[in-house]
């Protein structure tokens, strides 16, 4: 083989693997340009002009507020990512707050590009989530605990307690996503909220003193719970 030749494709396979890779940023900050027009799609969002970023790009107020809870499920889940605050464009980060009032449950769901920090601020809540195995790893949280949901995998939480529930979340990516598997299954929420409750939940003795009756109730209606629970 021509050696010109040979190190032009050596080249080549180097650049589309670098093209490819993600890179770290190549300054300290990119806060969004929310002004800017999008005569060109491109993978995140325009960066301010250096000379404009102020101190306000790197502060968002938006989590302050509980969410509506006030519907079928008696959840809320408020995710805030670049386009929202400035501050997070280029960094791969996202935020998000989650209420759960009693009962609530926010159904399962993934996000395909992030990995999901869940920290409890307050209450107690059953977190779960499901593996590729069809495998349930689930367990009650308190305020203060802290639960990981990986990438890309169906997680839920469901109000465990006697008062509303507030988490915090951080995730790995500035725009995480989200996939309903109530939409990817064409099924109503009360449908797939049975469903969670007959097929999903299997709670150890030592754990069921933390959760309200009412919680209980609706969760087991339609389970048979073992002799050893």
């Amino acid at each position: 083989m021509n050696s010109t030749l040979f190190f032009f494709i050596i080249f080549c396979s180097a650049s589309i693997r670098i093209c490819l890779a993600d890179c770290d940023n190549l300054q300290d900050a990119c806060p969004t340009d929310m002004t800017a027009k999008k005569a060109v799609f491109i993978n995140g969002f325009p960066c301010k002009n250096p000379s404009n970023i102020i101190a306000a790009d790197f502060k968002t107020s938006g989590l302050n507020h509980a969410g509506d809870t006030d519907n079928f499920l008696h959840s809320s889940m408020n995710i805030i990512t670049a386009s929202d605050f400035a501050g997070l464009n280029t960094l791969g980060l996202s935020i998000a707050r989650t209420d759960l009032d009693v009962d609530g449950v926010i159904m399962p769901h993934s996000h395909p590009r992030a990995s999901e920090m869940f920290f409890l601020s307050k209450g107690i809540v059953l977190a779960g989530f499901l593996d590729t195995n069809n495998t349930l790893f689930q367990s009650i949280i308190k305020g203060g605990d802290v639960f990981l949901f990986p990438r890309g995998l169906l997680h839920f939480c469901l109000n465990s307690g006697y008062e509303p529930a507030v988490g915090y979340s951080v995730m790995n990516s500035q725009n995480p996503g989200a996939v309903s598997i109530g939409g990817a299954m064409f099924e109503t929420d009360s449908e797939l909220r049975d469903k969670i409750a007959r097929q999903l939940i299997s709670i150890p003795a030592s754990e069921l003193k933390h959760i309200n009756n009412a919680t209980l109730a609706k969760l087991f209606s339609r389970i048979h719970i073992k002799e050893s629970l």
